[in-house]
């Protein structure tokens, strides 16, 4: 087994997090008088930085953000969260994992608080020796910053033995950047050309294929 220490991306991931994203998304811009049915832009928010797809994708400003960002999580935070669900495989990828002594972490730009609730919810926590992403208050959002940071914490030298796992091009940047192997999966929301276009050490088509890969 190649790999010692598998980092998770979770929304595309582990998860469809498609529903609860997309709706949360739309009740927040409709606070803003904004009213959007392109399923294309309500879905390229899955998996990058909140307050970066806000501003890139609809323009709204620093004046503005917060609010925007206030609203999507009152509705996220009580409904949008649990309007999602495993990709078939994916605890049994896991169970695998375990069995071989591998250390599996959760490395994403969601908030950290939400994204354990989740895998609470669905009974995944249980295979996680660390979880870490993104804080409410903004900071640590970066994909590079919460890689660092879960590298950090294994405390281990060869990261040769890393690898991250995901379905943007976020995570491939954000493994690249901290010198470690990346996995692209295209049964999330990512395409090929971004993961070939960002450096992926590998790209698999199913989770069936995944497990392979880190199994092997």
């Amino acid at each position: 087994m190649k790999y010692e220490y598998v980092l998770f991306d979770l929304d595309g991931t582990l998860t469809d997090p498609e529903e609860g994203i997309t709706q949360s998304i739309r009740y927040a811009l409709s606070s803003f008088g904004i009213e959007e049915y392109d399923r294309a832009k309500l879905r390229s928010f899955i998996g990058p930085p909140l307050k970066s797809s806000f501003q890139e994708v609809y323009g709204i400003g620093d004046d503005r953000i917060d609010l925007v960002i206030a609203k999507y999580r009152e509705r996220f935070a009580v409904k949008g969260l649990y309007e999602n669900a495993v990709y078939p495989g994916v605890e049994k990828l896991l169970v695998s994992l375990k069995g071989a002594r591998a250390s599996i972490a959760l490395a994403t730009s969601k908030p950290t608080v939400y994204a354990l609730r989740i895998l609470e919810h669905f009974g995944l926590d249980g295979y996680f020796d660390f979880a870490l992403g993104s804080e409410l208050n903004g900071t640590r959002t970066a994909k590079s910053d919460i890689v660092a940071d879960v590298i950090a914490h294994f405390a281990e030298a060869d990261r040769a033995k890393f690898v991250m796992v995901g379905d943007r091009s976020h995570d491939m940047v954000g493994a690249r950047s901290n010198g470690i192997d990346s996995i692209g999966v295209l049964y999330g929301y990512g395409l090929r050309d971004e993961f070939v276009a960002n450096g992926a050490t590998h790209i698999v088509e199913s989770v069936e294929e995944l497990s392979r890969l880190l199994c092997e």
